[in-house]
């Protein structure tokens, strides 16, 4: 908030409200509600709740932001979760009407919520609850699959490229699709809930087998007669990853097109951690008559942005604004700052450039010669994705440079992929996008998957993934001219539109289970 102020140059007497992404207490009575159904089961399960609630001031919101701010305490006000992700998704959106549609692990109760944007209005037509949660049981596998929950799940996709669907249809006995666009979800084998430790249970052990390590080896390999160990527990984990992600997609599609034909607007605003499954995007794209926009901070970090999107049109009834179309809303720094961190810690190697050409020419050069870039520049990027102003950059055509980036660098497991950064105008030429582009479309934040042309495979190795798709982000010069420029310098001397990009983020091991709520 302070940041934002500074930025802005304005002082806490300028602000007219500020506004928190859920309501704690109704958040409480759910947790509550949901321990006094499975008692005395869930005791342990609330004990440990009651601490992380107290530990983490969940009950203070208010006095926190009063003493973080020193604010009037009748300038505070709380919006429901599904509430700010319809905001942030509709009124972030180009469109002037919108079927809205958001689906999450969970807020304060509801699930998923499919409501109506009109202009400054967004109303919401129905919802569902807890236990039945797409987003809890796409959580589920990835602890199943060995990965940290809440932050894992992009390598269940990952994962899934590698596998069959072989698990598909056991797994979707789970749900029932109703008539109306919602769903159930059979619990027999999941904790959802009261989950003290894992989200599922001995039933689903019994069903497919027992679950992944964490950390442990991965390793699908050239398929032969006589496959090692590992190689055959890798293989039955990808089948279940892509088994898991094909049943999502279908469910997706059932909540998205229902939800199309019930509110009758045929452009789509979505929002919720499950928006940024970019496999989902990518296929819903293309069954959708009408366009597709998902918030580029689809989860719980885009609350913010919503609750107060939420405040100003919904109750304040002041006018929107232009669509979100730009994500460099971060922090930059001077020249003398980094001039003064260079100093500091002793790095002299360095070389400075007066003219903006020159250092496009040098780096461009040295991508084409094999070499991995940082690319620092400008502002940084908000939300789950780097989009070349925190990047780590390399030539996608060098078969070599996906392992040398996943195990030199990044450190991280192999069945991971990279993403191309291509020039939007050229996209077309390599993959399988949708026309004509908007500058917030899914593929604009990187947030749609889409396969790449069989004839281009081989011609950009290190960002196709393994199943014939690449995570693509399209590079506008309105919207990032340094980095479309240095793209372009790269084409003129490869002859490929793009470069491959992926963040700065490092694999840190870690346990992937611990104690929880939801």
């Amino acid at each position: 908030m302070l940041f934002f102020l500074d930025r802005a140059c304005l002082k806490v007497n300028d602000i007219d409200a500020v506004v928190f992404y859920e309501k704690p207490f109704l958040k409480f009575d759910r947790i509550l509600n949901s321990t006094l159904k499975k008692y005395p089961d869930s005791e342990k399960y609330f004990n440990d709740t009651i601490k992380v609630w107290f530990r983490d001031k969940k009950f203070e919101v208010k006095e926190r932001i009063l003493g973080g701010l020193n604010i009037q305490e009748d300038k505070i006000h709380f919006v429901e979760h599904h509430k700010t992700h319809a905001a942030s998704a509709f009124f972030c959106s180009p469109f002037a009407k919108s079927t809205i549609v958001t689906i999450d692990g969970v807020g304060e109760y509801e699930t998923l919520t499919v409501s109506k944007g009109n202009g400054i209005e967004i109303e919401k037509v129905y919802s569902q609850k807890l236990p039945n949660s797409l987003g809890l049981f796409y959580t589920a596998f990835t602890a199943f699959l060995g990965f940290k929950i809440n932050i894992g799940e992009y390598k269940l996709m990952g994962m899934s490229g590698f596998g069959k669907p072989l698990y598909k249809d056991l797994l979707r006995n789970f749900f029932e699709l109703k008539s109306d666009g919602t769903f159930e979800i059979k619990q027999d084998c999941f904790n959802f809930l009261c989950p003290e430790k894992l989200p599922f249970n001995q039933n689903l052990i019994n069903m497919i087998g027992r679950p992944r390590k964490p950390e442990s080896s991965f390793d699908i390999g050239i398929q032969s007669d006589n496959p090692t160990s590992i190689q055959k527990m890798s293989c039955h984990y990808a089948n279940i990853a892509a088994s898991v992600q094909q049943v999502t997609e279908e469910v997706i599609l059932h909540v998205v097109k229902n939800a199309v034909k019930r509110i009758g607007f045929s452009d789509v605003s979505m929002a919720g951690g499950v928006a940024l499954n970019s496999l989902a995007n990518g296929k819903l794209q293309k069954e959708l008559k009408g366009r597709l926009y998902v918030h580029p901070a689809a989860g719980d970090s885009g609350g913010a942005l919503g609750a107060a999107l939420y405040f100003n049109h919904c109750i304040k009834k002041k006018p929107r604004y232009k669509e979100l179309d730009n994500l460099y809303l971060g922090k930059e720094y001077s020249e003398s700052e980094i001039l003064k961190f260079l100093n500091e810690e002793n790095i002299t190697s360095y070389e400075k450039f007066s003219i903006i050409d020159d250092l496009l020419t040098k780096v461009a050069e040295k991508l084409s010669k094999g070499s991995v870039i940082g690319w620092f520049q400008g502002r940084f990027e908000w939300g789950p994705r780097a989009l070349g102003a925190r990047s780590i950059i390399a030539d996608p055509s060098r078969k070599d440079i996906k392992s040398i980036v996943n195990e030199k660098i990044k450190f991280r497991e192999p069945f991971r992929p990279f993403a191309p950064a291509v020039l939007a105008e050229k996209a077309n030429d390599f993959f399988d996008i949708p026309e004509p582009y908007s500058f917030t479309c899914p593929e604009h934040f990187m947030l749609a998957i889409a396969n790449v042309h069989r004839e281009k495979r081989s011609i950009i190795p290190s960002v196709t993934h393994v199943d014939g798709t690449a995570r693509v982000q399209l590079v506008q010069k309105r919207v990032n001219p340094l980095f479309y420029e240095l793209i372009k310098k790269f084409e003129k001397i490869k002859g490929i539109p793009m470069l491959l990009n992926t963040s700065f983020n490092l694999r840190v091991k870690r346990r992937a289970y611990c104690k929880f709520t939801w």
